[in-house]
């Protein structure tokens, strides 16, 4: 096992908005693990990963967590989460692939299953205190053992949004991918997001797209970094008391941060995601996360 890491205080204040204090990989040596070691396992294979999961960084420290907001196989068929990359902030491992499994990531209420997948990417926030203006994600790998599942406490993600006459994510190569084209915010739109987390599920109008971070009236708050939102499908029903406030939709964005702004809740479109990843793909093919297809397991 590696060195222990130790959080300097800095870590544990929420950075003057809503989201978690991040986290410096520790380099560790390579450990087995329950549902990794060749025997004895004691982990109950299938155990599902699904959005609005908490996750840890530092297994001992459940007080610094994310959250996920999508999983499904990318076109390699590599099991994949997406979160938010200003989780992890260390510019030795940032913006490149991470095949060594130099960071685990653990189930916040299942720490001794062991690490339920590792860190293979997260974007430099450069400079930014709420991440990365257009690419705030990560991408992680899930462990063999673990099944990955699109119905989350709340929100059952179908699918991933397409909108075949939206305005490209800057992120998007030429032609853009109808995934990644945006939602409208004007005001004749009435696009609107469901978001869960940790107050629950809200849903709200999104006011504002900039440059595919949307504005919204769907709440959130520190520890919800990451977590998921998906698009409230006209005529579908609004979460409600009567349906046990579950909604359905098309993966639609990621919770980013609580920034100046009335409403103050942003959002990272899954269009910027997707698009950066397979620009990413296009400049170096193999790239993990590159084709990302939320999964049909219920």
């Amino acid at each position: 096992m590696g060195p222990k890491f130790t959080p300097p205080a800095w870590l544990l204040k929420v950075a003057g908005i809503a989201v978690i204090a991040t986290t410096v990989i520790a380099p560790a040596a390579a450990h087995a693990t329950p549902h990794e070691a060749s025997s004895g396992t004691s982990a109950e294979p299938g155990k599902r990963v699904f959005n609005s999961m908490q996750i840890l960084f530092i297994p001992d420290r459940p007080d610094i967590f994310c959250t996920i907001g999508a999983v499904g196989t990318d076109k390699q068929a590599r099991k994949i989460a997406i979160s938010a990359g200003h989780c992890i902030q260390d510019k030795r491992y940032a913006d490149r692939d991470l095949p060594e499994n130099v960071q685990p990531v653990y189930d916040r209420n299942d720490v001794g299953f062991g690490p339920i997948g590792y860190v293979r990417y997260f974007k430099d926030p450069e400079g930014s205190t709420v991440g990365h203006a257009t690419k705030d994600y990560m991408i992680i790998e899930l462990v063999p053992a673990v099944t990955p599942s699109s119905q989350g406490p709340w929100l059952k993600e179908a699918g991933q949004l397409e909108v075949p006459d939206g305005q490209p994510s800057p992120n998007a190569l030429n032609p853009p991918l109808n995934n990644e084209r945006l939602l409208g915010a004007a005001a004749n739109n009435n696009n609107e997001l469901v978001v869960s987390g940790q107050l629950g599920v809200w849903y709200g109008r999104i006011t504002a797209n900039t440059s595919g971070i949307y504005q919204s009236w769907a709440k959130h708050e520190g520890g919800d970094s990451g977590g998921p939102a998906i698009w409230h499908v006209p005529g579908s029903d609004y979460p409600s008391e009567g349906n046990g406030f579950k909604a359905t939709g098309p993966w639609t964005g990621i919770t980013k941060a609580r920034a100046l702004g009335v409403p103050p809740y942003v959002y990272t479109s899954s269009a910027n995601i997707l698009a950066d990843l397979r620009a990413r793909d296009a400049a170096h093919p193999g790239v993990y996360g590159a084709g990302f297809q939320v999964t049909a397991n219920p």
